[in-house]
């Protein structure tokens, strides 16, 4: 009898110890998949806010020139567009890559 007891006192430990493993999986999965959606989010809002801003406009052939050339040729108006839209959003996160995607998306 006490070999049955400690066999259920085992069996309940190890599945408390599993169902807290499964909830500290999916609250670290729920907090992964926020914080993807929240800045993607950020980024689209920036970047459909600015889809008319004529600065923005201004500097999409600078920004395919940007692209292109993996990020050595850097035209006047692109660094003009890139420090608007960083005064304009400063919450975002971004580097002028994405940036320069964003514009040239647009």
């Amino acid at each position: 009898m006490p070999h049955l007891l400690r066999l259920l006192s085992l069996s309940a430990l190890l599945s408390f110890a599993a169902s807290a493993s499964a909830t500290s999986f999916v609250v670290t999965t729920d907090a992964v998949v926020g914080a993807v959606a929240a800045t993607t989010e950020a980024t689209s809002d920036a970047s459909s806010s600015l889809s008319d801003d004529k600065i923005v406009l201004a500097a999409r052939d600078d920004a395919a020139s940007f692209i292109a050339s993996a990020g050595n040729i850097r035209g006047v108006r692109l660094q003009a567009a890139l420090q608007h839209i960083r005064q304009r959003a400063p919450h975002l996160i971004a580097d002028d890559m994405q940036l320069a995607q964003a514009i040239l998306s647009r």
